[in-house]
């Protein structure tokens, strides 16, 4: 069982590694292999010191001294640049060197997706804003990879890689217009051929990590047909070789509720040199130029790539920001005395701290489980389905419960928490940001729609449930949440069947409550998982008690419970938020 957090002044300055035992039972529980479970205690556990410490500390600066753009010199020469504050340049050169844009390139071995969820999940509970620019890079890198010219591939993929601060590059990701918004279709922003490269005339206006140095950036190549048809994606280096700007013109940066400290920016393209991301010329046929004619056919598709692995990534914010919530939360009840009592004896805050850990163990079970698809499916296609229907889902749930428990766990710190020098007014405005992020609830929710009617991916998704019943533990202790896992299933089973012979606008008008009655579903089928593989390896129930108590989600109790007798929150408080074990007779 973890220390009493009256030990502990505040969450900054604390291993969070190993102040997270529910983050090393997800490395035990989906990393099989002895050496990809060591690869990840290496790597992850050196995460929990820096991401706790220095990160942390630094973050609580930068975001009150945010990035400040600087349009003109001295000489009235058009220079854009923006200056950050030397925290944030120090925060992310330690992250260059620890290898999170780098690792799959420098490891000289696979880097399973669960170690780099895990170290982006540290990350964001530090500072969700430095995830975003560098979380950006690994998309980019991809996509320059697998698409850019073979005359600057190999300089590029390596500065985007690097693990060293003084050469490495970022990258970022230009989506978004004025008239377009989620509406990508409606963008105007136009690609005009150049010999074998294509020139870039357009504005964006969502431009986060504003002053990288690759953007991947979405077009419409002239002659294209109207709406995504005709949009391709393209490879665009904010500098050209010269050392002179490309085309680019920042006009402001956004100012704000949260983020702040990575800098988004209203951007113009004025000729801007880009490559498509298609066929690079070495794979042509000779003569064959790179044109609308097909070259870009599924070029949205190569952007959403990329968004998808967005979406992944701010689930993890979500996720970090929760986590981060409730450590501080935990930590201020438990030095908070009121009428001669710690505040978290008193059985209402002792409910929200337990629900607050229950919301996060099963946002975790869901969005780990989108790394580890591969792993934990029949074969490889199905593997594939199961993440394309739950990364919106992951994403639409870990978001919106962490804007709740950054609100919840404000409340607990009282009049302090609303207090821009104390931690939680930042990890509210922050949440807030990752709800809209590559995505509204609303346009994720859409996405899940399409998933079902066009890919059948909600059969991947039952077909997970189903085998985590069937394998569930027949300990009675886990009874009430198998029982409720069991129900839901038919229940959506049937609302999926319901929901598809239903008209468009009845399917737009329930798309969030299917996403959310999908979310709840997979959630308490995990928690399920997880609580079988705990009692059988330790003989614990506490994860039990954690799914038998997400399963009141899913079977609401009469009269909001008045009339039961659940003590869950009084009588195993202490295992529950300070991970201790339980059990199962006691359970």
């Amino acid at each position: 069982m973890l220390p009493d957090y009256a030990t502990h002044d505040g969450a900054i300055g604390l291993d969070w590694y190993a102040a997270d035992p529910n983050l090393r039972l997800l490395l035990d529980r989906l990393l099989t292999d002895t050496a990809d479970r060591e690869f990840a205690e290496e790597h992850v556990a050196r995460y929990g010191v820096l991401c706790g410490g220095a990160l942390a500390r630094r973050a609580e600066v930068s975001d009150k001294h945010g990035p400040e753009l600087l349009r003109y010199d001295e000489w009235g020469h058009e220079v854009d640049h923006i200056e950050h504050h030397p925290g944030w340049v120090e925060s992310k050169a330690d992250l260059v060197r620890a290898g999170f844009t780098g690792l799959s390139r420098h490891a000289g071995r696979p880097v399973p997706a669960v170690v780099t969820a895990a170290m982006n999940y540290l990350v964001s509970q530090a500072e969700t804003a430095i995830y975003c620019g560098l979380g950006m890079t690994v998309g980019a890198a991809d996509i320059v990879e697998r698409y850019a010219p073979d005359d600057v591939r190999d300089d590029f993929v390596r500065r985007l890689t690097s693990l060293d601060p003084e050469e490495a590059w970022e990258g970022g990701m230009f989506l978004t217009e004025r008239q377009g918004g989620s509406d990508v279709g409606a963008n105007t922003t136009r690609a005009v051929p150049d010999g074998d490269e294509w020139r870039i005339f357009g504005e964006k206006h969502f431009c986060s990590n504003a002053d990288a140095e690759v953007f991947i950036v979405l077009a419409r190549p002239e002659g294209a047909p109207d709406g995504t048809r005709g949009l391709a994606t393209f490879i665009v280096p904010r500098v050209l070789p010269d050392g002179t700007p490309n085309g680019f013109h920042t006009k402001r940066l956004k100012p704000k509720l949260g983020t702040k400290a990575v800098p988004t920016a209203e951007i113009e393209l004025v000729g801007a040199r880009a490559w498509m991301a298609s066929q690079r010329a070495s794979d042509r046929e000779p003569g064959t130029p790179a044109r609308s004619e097909g070259a870009n056919r599924g070029g949205l598709n190569k952007m959403m790539e990329m968004v998808n692995g967005s979406r992944f990534g701010v689930a993890l914010m979500g996720l970090g920001i929760h986590r981060r919530s409730f450590l501080e939360a935990a930590i201020y009840a438990s030095h908070r005395t009121q009428w001669d009592q710690r505040i978290d004896a008193y059985p209402m805050v002792r409910e929200t701290l337990v629900d607050l850990l229950v919301g996060l163990e099963a946002g975790m079970a869901l969005t780990f489980e989108c790394a580890a698809a591969t792993r934990t499916t029949a074969d490889e296609e199905e593997g594939r389905m199961l993440r394309r229907i739950l990364v919106p889902i992951a994403k639409v749930r870990a978001t919106r419960e962490a804007l709740r428990a950054a609100s919840e766990s404000l409340e607990i710190h009282g009049g302090n928490g609303y207090m821009e020098d104390w931690p939680m007014a930042r990890q509210l405005r922050d949440a807030q940001c990752h709800t809209i992020w590559e995505g509204t609830e609303n346009i994720c929710c859409l996405d899940v729609r399409r998933a079902i009617r066009g890919e059948d991916a909600h059969e991947a998704l039952l077909a997970r449930v189903s085998r985590a019943l069937d394998g569930a533990s027949h300990e009675p202790v886990l009874a009430p949440a198998v029982d409720a896992v069991a129900s839901t299933l038919t229940d959506a089973k049937e609302a999926i069947a319901h929901y598809a012979a239903a008209d468009d606008d009845t399917q737009l008008l329930n798309a969030k409550r299917l996403t959310h009655l999908l979310a709840d579903l997979v959630e308490g089928a995990l928690l399920l998982d997880e609580a079988t593989w705990q009692l059988g390896r330790d003989g614990d129930a506490r994860k039990a008690v954690i799914a038998r108590r997400f399963a009141q989600r899913l079977t609401p109790t009469r009269a909001r419970g008045l009339l039961g007798d659940d003590r869950t929150v009084l009588d195993h408080f202490e295992p529950i938020v300070r991970y201790g074990p339980i059990e199962p007779a006691a359970a």
